[in-house]
């Protein structure tokens, strides 16, 4: 069961004319400079202050590093934004809906909500946002818990099947959008907790790619903020205050693994400043000879330095 909606938002012109943002031959005050970024309907009631703009526009800089750096853009697709309802995909929205009001961002856009079936779920919450703030927006009903909890038994984690049966109902809905890009709300510190469960638990060096395309090759799906930590979206979502809707499902269960995988990265953080940010350069800055796949790099080539093999002199 699904439910669609499409909402007018007010062109520049429009705003323009109706004082809303200041004239292009003009120079721009600082106020004039506020009402322009904040002409959207998503921004009417974000916060005025510097540090609230310092933290949009860093977010703003780190999606689109991630949008430039990995071609995730085609001009003219209509992508699928998955709002799950909580902060990290009030985020993805919004931003995106930022870069695309700013004229970066040459796509359309439709969010779309997988109503679960949780019990409690306030159905009326993001439907209701999604048409305030004027974003063509789908919601669609498909009962996936009653499947999970039959399917797992008690104590369990539901994560890894839930995900999947979402997934699936993503690419459908999609298809049936004519969207050809799935935009997922995944950030920096998800990336870094799979990449330490497959290590830990996997035996294994990967992590969330940035963009890939699903097993039937008709839907691209992106992370367009994978290099934005979740402290900043949550100070974003904070600052911006979205209609949250906590998970749960999945979010209520101890002593999963990626929640240990989060506590250690959090003490690692706390005793050394920066180090999450060196480690997700690092999974972009890969010396396959120093590593030990014989899939990947050709050790038996390997016979004397600088003889026909050009990654035979790479320093350690």
């Amino acid at each position: 069961m699904a439910r669609l909606f499409s909402s007018t938002i007010p062109s520049r012109a429009r705003l323009r004319h109706e004082g809303a943002m200041t004239r292009p031959d003009r120079p721009h005050t600082t106020a004039a400079k506020d009402a322009e970024d904040n002409a959207h309907p998503v921004f009417a009631h974000a916060p005025r202050t510097v540090e609230f703009n310092k933290l949009r526009k860093r977010l703003v800089r780190q999606a689109r590093e991630a949008i430039d750096g990995y071609g995730m853009v085609v001009p003219g697709e209509r992508w699928l934004v998955a709002v799950s309802g909580g902060k990290d995909s009030h985020g993805l929205l919004a931003l995106l809906i930022d870069l695309k009001w700013r004229g970066l961002l040459p796509v359309d856009l439709v969010a779309c909500n997988l109503d679960q079936g949780q019990p409690g779920f306030p159905r009326e919450v993001l439907p209701d946002y999604l048409a305030a703030i004027g974003v063509p927006h789908r919601i669609e009903y498909r009962d996936t818990y009653s499947v999970v909890t039959d399917k797992i038994p008690a104590g369990g984690t539901y994560c890894s099947l839930c995900s999947r049966l979402r997934r699936g109902h993503l690419y459908r809905i999609a298809r049936e959008e004519g969207c050809s890009t799935l935009v997922l709300g995944h950030h920096r510190d998800d990336v870094l907790e799979t990449f330490f469960m497959n290590l830990f638990h996997g035996g294994r060096l990967a992590a969330m790619p940035a963009k890939l395309l699903n097993d039937e090759g008709d839907v691209k799906v992106i992370r367009p903020l994978v290099f934005c930590s979740e402290d900043d979206l949550a100070a974003f979502s904070q600052a911006m205050a979205f209609p949250i809707i906590p998970c749960d499902l999945c979010g209520s269960q101890d002593g999963l693994q990626r929640n240990a995988m989060k506590a250690m990265l959090t003490d690692l953080e706390r005793r050394q400043p920066g180090r999450k940010d060196t480690m997700i350069r690092a999974l972009a800055n890969v010396r396959p000879s120093h590593l030990l796949d014989r899939a990947l790099f050709d050790f038996h080539r390997l016979e004397r330095p600088g003889e026909n093999f050009p990654f035979a002199a790479e320093t350690v």
